[in-house]
């Protein structure tokens, strides 16, 4: 994020200072240049060779300056001056500069890692010399150059006519008419390791073993994202649930630094398909998706990838890496900071193009209308840059004339339900906002203790520390998304990315999820736009000021404790009460935001399922645990709100909502008089009445503004996203 507030876990780094702990360099690997600088050149010969030619003139006798008196030769004189200098030279040395002597043959670099060549080697004698003057330091390539020669854009129009035939076809409608789920099962253009370290002997504190036995289902999408399954009566493309074993994927290991991808379909805790149930139709679609992948921003919480590069780039003149750690002696720093990588960019085209491929046919009633539709995003970088990534993929290019992208300001003091923190106090205070930053350092120190030791074994003259062998994991996951491929995968046991993976459970479950006393108030305000979208109620100024004033009047009455659903919060009544920039009542909406609103959104929804595991405890992993990132709120997740009309006994006659977070239908039983529906669906009106309900239980002078206190670790707790009662 941009923000203090703890947007992303890694949020970017500060200048960091050079590790005050570690150790000095080995003098031994110090002398090893200096040490050959001392010894004497070649020695040229003097005197001419008895058959070689002499100058005219000269005829073989030795040259009068180089001769002595008495007629003797001056070479013995010469041989006695040298030898005469090389011991002044060692005198003066040994006087002022020590430690520029030959150190002693037993001065050596040691390891005491059996697994590695080379443990025991003495300095010239085959061992490196010290990290590259280079290593940690950040490699940029600024493209493009800022004056081309050869900038010349009016020799190269775009458009010079000749298109040729434009006909266009009908639109696609994948939900409704595929035999199966179009799902997003495999990642492009990133590699993995080929192989991971074997397990550590504390494997039994996170024994992912655990954790992969999780139910399987039949007619889930195969590795090409192709379904395999028949209709097994759980409706259209109905699941019929089974165990399997899940196989370990490195990708689904970082927490919200994953790709995202298709979540199996009874992961929430439904046997049911996304798309459309038996006998339903879509009538519209509310879809909220997150940025694409990114570069680490520029504030960290703990650790970072920059920080850590800076604290070894501070200390090449001391340490030396060796075995599965050589390549940091010449390994740079390539990250940028904050903006979209490549792949970051594609997946933002490819969720666009899925997008269209499902539900292109809801452009028909824009047509009909004679209208555009309204996407919105934030004004940073990558939020702007996703959205358009996103259009081309939807709209294809170009882009003008086809829809409408309202950019609204993300930066402090702003108004903007898709970055509320921005107006949130209480957020932006670390004991409020922050409190999964105290879990996640107690559980790093847990799980990376066996890693931390190994690598203190392959260094000198550098001692990790746990955040720096945190922050390696994190270059795995951030150096993978920007240049396709990174050393420091390799460097990790299955296990320990199992306790990656969970480290990103705890700090947002207790920062942005059902564990946070500032969650529920940073998402209702775009659950208030879903609401004004659905009922065709308008946001205004005016609207949310009468409703203040109302709340005024029944203080003291029983009802007047309780606020109306149209209670001023993030929103931005410029924006919800302008028809043309917040439209009502059309069958399409796409907003972009960030991982943490969207944790946000889901814990201000109610959806209990996500909270069923309870407070995250920091000691152990809690292995069938609900509360997952990676499959939350990974880079590109996305949450669609279908809108459906059914003709079936099961479900009223009535307009139906379900909610679908990465391709999983998500059960709505937490939200107030919604069924136990098998598909997940609730009638329209009554969870916008619970809805409003629910928002009316909140206050955001109190949440966000109010003077109250919550006490560190476990002594207390929430799982609904509350702060503690006003008293």
């Amino acid at each position: 994020m941009s923000s203090p507030h703890p947007h992303d876990i890694e949020r970017g780094t500060t200048p960091a200072t050079p590790n005050p702990s570690g150790d000095s360099p080995d003098s031994s690997i110090e002398m090893a240049d200096e040490s050959q600088a001392l010894l004497s050149v070649e020695e040229k010969d003097i005197l001419p060779h008895p058959t070689s030619s002499s100058p005219k003139g000269v005829k073989g006798r030795i040259c009068p300056q180089l001769r002595m008196a008495g007629g003797r030769p001056a070479f013995l004189q010469l041989v006695s001056a040298f030898l005469s200098g090389i011991v002044i030279t060692l005198l003066v040395q040994f006087i002022l500069f020590p430690f520029l002597l030959p150190s002693s043959p037993s001065s050596t670099t040691t390891s005491s890692n059996d697994n590695n060549a080379g443990a025991l080697c003495t300095v010239g004698e085959g061992c490196n010399d010290l990290a590259s003057p280079d290593a940690g330091s950040t490699t940029i390539h600024d493209y493009p150059p800022p004056s081309p020669t050869n900038n010349y854009p009016s020799s190269f129009p775009i458009d010079v006519g000749y298109p040729g035939p434009t006909p266009t076809g009908g639109e696609a409608a994948l939900v409704l008419t595929a035999p199966s789920y179009p799902g997003h099962t495999v990642v492009p253009f990133l590699v993995s390791p080929a192989s991971l370290p074997k397990p550590t002997k504390h494997s039994s504190i996170y024994d992912s073993e655990k954790e992969d036995n999780v139910e399987g289902v039949e007619g889930h999408e195969d590795s090409k994202g192709h379904g395999k399954g028949k209709d097994k009566g759980k409706g259209k493309h109905g699941d019929k649930g089974k165990h399997r074993k899940e196989k370990f994927d490195l990708f689904k290991s970082w927490g919200n630094l994953s790709p995202w991808y298709t979540v199996p379909s009874h992961t929430f805790g439904l046997q049911s398909s996304p798309s459309v149930p038996d006998s339903c139709v879509i009538t519209g679609l509310h879809f909220l998706h997150r940025h694409g992948a990114r570069y680490p921003t520029r504030w960290s919480s703990y650790a970072g990838p920059a920080s850590f590069a800076t604290r070894l780039h501070n200390d090449t003149d001391s340490w030396e890496a060796r075995g599965d750690l050589e390549f940091l002696n010449d390994w740079t720093y390539k990250l940028g900071e904050e903006v979209l990588t490549p792949f970051g960019r594609q997946q933002l085209y490819d969720l666009g193009v899925s997008l269209r491929l499902k539900y292109g046919f809801l452009l028909e009633n824009f047509t009909k209308a004679n209208e555009l539709p309204v996407f919105r995003t934030e004004s940073q970088d990558r939020m702007l840059a996703s959205a358009q990534n996103f259009a081309l993929g939807f709209f294809g290019w170009p882009l003008e004339g086809k829809y409408h992208e309202l950019v609204t300001i993300e930066s402090p003091g702003f108004n903007n339900t898709l970055a509320p923190y921005e107006t949130c106090p209480n957020a932006r205070d670390p004991k409020k906002g922050d409190r999964g930053l105290s879990y996640l350092k107690e559980w790093a120190g847990v799980y990376l203790e066996d890693a931390r030791g190994r690598f203190n074994a392959l260094i000198s003259g550098y001692e990790f520390s746990v955040e720096d062998v945190y922050s390696m994991q994190q270059m795995c996951a951030y150096e993978t998304v920007a240049i396709g491929y990174s050393k420091f995968c390799e460097l990790f046991t299955k296990e320990e990315w199992d306790g990656f993976q969970y480290s990103t459970d705890l700090y947002f479950w207790y920062s942005s999820g059902p564990g946070s006393p500032v969650s529920r108030i940073q998402g209702i305000g775009y659950i208030q736009e879903l609401l004004s979208r659905l009922t065709n109620e308008r946001l205004s100024a005016d609207g949310l000021q009468a409703a203040s004033e109302d709340r005024a009047r029944a203080q003291g009455k029983a009802e007047g404790n309780k606020m109306k659903w149209n209670q001023w919060s993030s929103l931005n009544t410029s924006v919800t009460g302008d028809e043309v920039l917040f439209p009502l009542g059309r069958s399409l909406y796409v907003d972009a935001t960030h991982e943490v609103v969207v944790m946000n959104i889901i814990t201000a929804l109610n959806l209990t399922n996500f909270a069923s595991s309870g407070p995250l405890p920091s000691d152990r992993i809690v292995h069938d645990r609900a509360w997952v990132t990676s499959r939350i709120a990974p880079f590109a997740t996305n949450v669609q709100f279908q809108l459906l009309e059914c003709t079936r006994p099961d479900v009223p006659p009535t307009p139906q909502i379900r909610i679908i977070i990465n391709d999983a239908p998500t059960p709505l039983t937490g939200i107030a008089n919604c069924p136990d529906q098998k598909d997940g669906m609730c009638p329209l009106d009554t969870f916008v009445e619970s809805q409003k309900e629910l928002i009316g239980g909140t206050s955001w002078e109190w949440a966000c503004r109010g003077d109250w206190t919550v006490p560190g670790g476990g002594e207390w707790e929430t799982v609904t996203g509350d702060p503690p009662a006003k008293p």
